[in-house]
C-alpha cells in the first residue's frame, strides 16, 4: 500500500512538470547565427502561457518576459560591436544555449532563380565556351574558400495559400569547401564583397525560390488595402476556390493527366514526365501572397541591415507594364511589417539573355525599365546586368559582378565608404532639339564613355559607336539610332528616318549584345525609355 501511495504523489507532481511545453525559438535562433551589430534586435519564441523566460547573452545584456495568452514571447536584447564568437542563453522550463555567434551585419537574400540558385549551381559547363573561365571561377572559390565569419541560413520553399507560416527547419553554415556549394551564389559573392572592405562578419538571411513572380511576394493585407491590387487578388483567390474544389472533390480523376502519363511510362520514361492539367493552388507558388506566409513570414522582424532583389524574370510575360507598382507596394509592405524604418532595398536589372518570343523580349526590357522607375523610393538601389549576361544561358554564371555591383551600393550609402561610383548612367531628362533628343544623366562619375567588358575584366573605353540606342516620333515606330556623347553627362540621338522624334530608348531587348553606354567607372547604363 505504501509503495501505491508514494507512486501515485510522484505522479502527481511530476506529471505537471512533462506536461509542460519546452521553450522554443525560431530557426534563425539558433548555433552559428549572425546578429546585427549595435543595435536592438527581437528574439522571439513559443512556451507555455505566463511563463518566465530570461535571456542572457555572454556580452552582457539581459531580458525578461512573460509567455503571451497565445503561447508567444519576445524580447529586445542589445547587440555589440563586430565579433565574436558570443553565447546566448535562452531559460523557462527547460534552457537552451546557442553557441558561436557572431555580432556583424545581415543581409536578406530574395528572389527567383538568379538569386536561389546555390553556388553548386554554377559548376557545370557553360553552355557557349567563351563563358567557361567563369566556371572554373566558381569551381575554385567552393574547394578553396574557408570563411567562418560568413554564413547562411535558407528557408525552405514553402507555400502557404491563407496562414502566414511563423518558423521553419534550418541551420547556419559557413564558407567552407563542404558547405560553400549551399550557398546563394548572388548573396555569397555580394557578401563577400563586404567581408573584404568592412572586415566584419556578415550573415545572409535566404528566401528565394526559382520561377517565382513578384505577386507572391507581398502580404494578403497590402493586396486588401491598396485599390489597385485588390481585384487581382480576390479573383485570384476566386478561381483557387474553385480550382481545390474541383481537385479535392472524392471523385476527381485528371484523365489528361493520366493518358499522358500512361504514355510517357510505356515509352520507358523518357523525356520530362508529364505534369496535371491543374495544379493544386495549395501547391501553386505563384498565387498571390502564397510565398509571403509561407517563407517570409518566418523570418519577420529578425533585424537586418537591408535586402538585396534578384527577381523579374517570371514578370517578363506576367504584367510587366505593372512591375513597378507591385515592387514599390512590396517594398513598402516589407518595411512596415519590420518595423525598422525604410532599411536599404537593392535590386538589379535583369541580365541579358535570348527569349523565346517577341512578347517575352519586350517584356524583359520593360521589367528593367520599371525598376528603374522604381528608384524614386526612398533608399533604394539598382545594378544594372545586361553586359554581363549569356544569351544562351538564364542563369549566368558571373555572379561575381553582380554581388560586386550590389556590394558598392551598400558600402558608400549604408557603410560610408568612399566609393567614387556606384551606378552606371541613369536617365534624368530629355531635351528635343529640332530633328535630335539630347539625353542627360544621373550618376555619371567621371564622365561618360563608349565602354566594353569581357568577363570578370573591368569595363575599358573603346573607340566606336554608341550602339543599341532607339528613336520614336508621334507614330510610336521605333527606329535605330545614332547616339553621340557631347558632354561628360549628355548624349544627342537621331534617326534620318525619325525627322521629328519625340522619345528614345536603350537596351531595349532581353539580350542587347553589344549596348555599350557607360560611366569611366566601368558600370553601364541602366535600361531606359523616355516615354
Amino acid at each position: 500500500m505504501k509503495i501505491r501511495v508514494t507512486v501515485f504523489v510522484t505522479l502527481v507532481f511530476v506529471l505537471p512538470q512533462l506536461l509542460q511545453a519546452n521553450v522554443k525559438l525560431n530557426a534563425l535562433f539558433s548555433d552559428n547565427m549572425v546578429v546585427q551589430r549595435n543595435t536592438e534586435i527581437p528574439i522571439w519564441g513559443w512556451a507555455d502561457v505566463n511563463e518566465n523566460i530570461y535571456v542572457e547573452a555572454s556580452w552582457g545584456e539581459k531580458a525578461h518576459v512573460v509567455t503571451a495568452a497565445d503561447g508567444t514571447w519576445k524580447v529586445k536584447l542589445k547587440t555589440p560591436q563586430a565579433g565574436g564568437p558570443h553565447k546566448i542563453v535562452v531559460s523557462g522550463n527547460n534552457t537552451i544555449t546557442i553557441n558561436n555567434v557572431l555580432s556583424g551585419e545581415v543581409w536578406l537574400c530574395t528572389g527567383q532563380s538568379n538569386m536561389d540558385f546555390a553556388m553548386s549551381k554554377f559548376v557545370n559547363n557553360s553552355r557557349e565556351p567563351k563563358y567557361q573561365p567563369l566556371v572554373e571561377y566558381v569551381r575554385n572559390e567552393i574547394a578553396t574558400a574557408k570563411d567562418d565569419w560568413l554564413r547562411h541560413i535558407e528557408v525552405p520553399q514553402t507555400t502557404s495559400l491563407h496562414e502566414k507560416k511563423y518558423n521553419f527547419t534550418g541551420n547556419w553554415i559557413s564558407v567552407t569547401p563542404e558547405q560553400t556549394g549551399k550557398i546563394t551564389a548572388t548573396g555569397y559573392f555580394f557578401a563577400k564583397q563586404l567581408r573584404k572592405l568592412l572586415n566584419v562578419p556578415v550573415g545572409l538571411v535566404e528566401c528565394s525560390w526559382g520561377g517565382s513572380r513578384i505577386q507572391p511576394w507581398l502580404s494578403e493585407t497590402t493586396y486588401m488595402e491598396d485599390e489597385n491590387l485588390k481585384a487581382y487578388f480576390l479573383d485570384s483567390r476566386a478561381k483557387a476556390k474553385n480550382q481545390i474544389a474541383l481537385i479535392e472533390a472524392p471523385n476527381y480523376v485528371d484523365k489528361d493527366y493520366e493518358r499522358k502519363l500512361k504514355v510517357w511510362k510505356k515509352n520507358g520514361q523518357k523525356g520530362r514526365k508529364p505534369k496535371p492539367t491543374i495544379t493544386n493552388p495549395k501547391d501553386d507558388r505563384q498565387q498571390p501572397a502564397t510565398l509571403y506566409n509561407g517563407m517570409l513570414s518566418s523570418v519577420i522582424p529578425y533585424k537586418i541591415k537591408g535586402a538585396i532583389w534578384y527577381q523579374g524574370e517570371s514578370n517578363a510575360v506576367f504584367k510587366p507594364n505593372e512591375y513597378e507598382y507591385y515592387l514599390t507596394s512590396m517594398i513598402k509592405n516589407w518595411r512596415a511589417d519590420w518595423n525598422q524604418g525604410d532599411f536599404p532595398f537593392y535590386f538589379v536589372q535583369l541580365a541579358s539573355c535570348i527569349r523565346a518570343n517577341q512578347e517575352a523580349d519586350t517584356g524583359w526590357a520593360t521589367v528593367n525599365d520599371q525598376m528603374r522607375r522604381a528608384l524614386k523610393v526612398p533608399n533604394t538601389g539598382m545594378a544594372v546586368l545586361y553586359d554581363i549576361g549569356e544569351a544562351k544561358d538564364i542563369h549566368p554564371h558571373n555572379k561575381m559582378d553582380v554581388g560586386k555591383r550590389l556590394a558598392l551600393l551598400a558600402l558608400k550609402k549604408d557603410y560610408n565608404l568612399v566609393i567614387p561610383a556606384v551606378n552606371g548612367p541613369l536617365y534624368k531628362s530629355k531635351t528635343i532639339d529640332e530633328n535630335k533628343i539630347e539625353i542627360e544623366f544621373n550618376e555619371v562619375g567621371s564622365g561618360l564613355m563608349v565602354g566594353k567588358k569581357v568577363l570578370l575584366n573591368d569595363a575599358y573605353e573603346i573607340n566606336e559607336p554608341l550602339k543599341w540606342f532607339e528613336i520614336a516620333g508621334k507614330d510610336n515606330i521605333w527606329k535605330p539610332a545614332e547616339a553621340i556623347i557631347i558632354s561628360n553627362n549628355k548624349i544627342k540621338v537621331w534617326s534620318a528616318e525619325v525627322p521629328n522624334p519625340i522619345h528614345v530608348r536603350y537596351a531595349w531587348s532581353g539580350n542587347p549584345e553589344g549596348a555599350n553606354l557607360y560611366n569611366k567607372e566601368g558600370l553601364p547604363a541602366a535600361v531606359f525609355s523616355t516615354e
